[in-house]
């Protein structure tokens, strides 16, 4: 028989793209993606997760699949609710039918308003949460990243994920300045989309964007080319086309994007105090989402700041490892609420 938990507190991130439960001495031990399968006839849940993922595309006309996230806040709140249910259960399969409810620790995007924030804490709450706390994304990146956020030093992490793209300077436990852009992951996909379209007049969709953008996208061209045939639709003929695209025509796709994530890490640079400057200088950027993979952003970013940059050790678990970590903290939170530091 298996081992029951009584008290399992647990860490979310709930992304525009991926969803991650943390739970404290296990780990990350659920990740799937943010999508949800409806029964448009019915109103009932089809699949959720991967299940609900492989169904984009390919679904009839009674059934949508939706993302109920978009650039990092509830697009549809009915949806997010039955979702993170799903995923709380899912990483409470072993719970004690004694245990209480969970505390549960969720990370908002740093430029969210208070209505937005409000909707994650009552979505998660509706979901099975005994309390939900909400956590600043950059500050719940950069204690997962393992920087020192509790120390009088500087830190920069830029979290790169499906919906926003999260810049911030954090020191002694605190945001000290931070710039949230709608720009990131979603949008590489859609500029990929879009130049194919415009290039090719080919049709494609977005898990093939993605797969070009994870095989062989890069943030600028480099000597190292390489190529992957993507099968389509030919919009002058209606009729089904495969044609092959190198590396260096997706670095001119993403050139806009890449160039608005570097701007948003050179506005926070700006609004940083000297003396986290010199801090930064000295212990460099760190790069964490599943942006922060993109082939060569690192030394775009690098080469644009003149400071040394690295890619956090797991950058697609950070934000959740971070979000997990700060529940040993969870009085910090309870006294200091609105972590977030709010641009609206």
């Amino acid at each position: 028989m298996g081992k029951f938990s009584l008290t399992q507190d647990l860490g979310i991130d709930l992304g525009t793209a991926n969803t991650l439960v943390y739970i404290k001495g296990k780990g990350v031990i659920v990740r799937e993606p943010s999508v949800v399968a409806k029964n448009n006839t019915t109103g009932n849940i089809e699949a959720v997760g991967s299940d609900a993922r492989n169904m984009i595309g390919r679904t009839p006309g009674n059934i949508s699949v939706i993302r109920p996230m978009k650039d990092g806040v509830i697009a549809d709140y009915d949806t997010t609710a039955v979702m993170m249910k799903y995923y709380i259960r899912l990483a409470q399969k072993n719970r004690s039918p004694f245990a209480r409810k969970p505390n549960v620790m969720v990370c908002v995007p740093s430029g969210i308003t208070m209505v937005e924030e409000r909707a994650v804490i009552d979505a998660t709450k509706q979901a099975g949460a005994r309390e939900a706390f909400p956590v600043s994304e950059p500050f719940a990146a950069a204690i997962g990243a393992g920087l020192p956020v509790w120390e009088p030093t500087g830190s920069m992490i830029v979290d790169i994920g499906g919906g926003t793209t999260e810049v911030a300077v954090i020191s002694l436990g605190g945001v000290v300045t931070s710039e949230s852009i709608r720009t990131a992951g979603d949008d590489m996909d859609e500029a990929i989309i879009q130049y194919i379209r415009k290039k090719y007049s080919l049709m494609i969709g977005v898990r093939s964007a993605e797969t070009v953008k994870m095989e062989i996208g890069q943030a600028r061209v480099t000597e190292e080319e390489q190529s992957i045939d993507l099968r389509g639709r030919d919009l002058l003929t209606g009729l089904p086309k495969t044609i092959t695209v190198t590396s260096k025509e997706i670095a001119e796709a993403l050139h806009d994007t890449v160039a608005a994530i570097v701007e948003a890490v050179k506005v926070t640079l700006e609004k940083t105090p000297p003396e986290l400057s010199s801090d930064i200088m000295e212990r460099g950027i760190v790069l964490s989402g599943g942006g922060a993979l993109l082939k060569g952003l690192d030394d775009v970013i690098s080469d644009e700041t003149k400071m040394p940059v690295f890619i956090a050790e797991s950058p697609l678990d950070s934000v959740a490892i971070g979000t997990g970590k700060a529940l040993e903290y969870i009085e910090h939170f309870k006294s200091h609420p609105n972590v977030a530091n709010r641009n609206n």
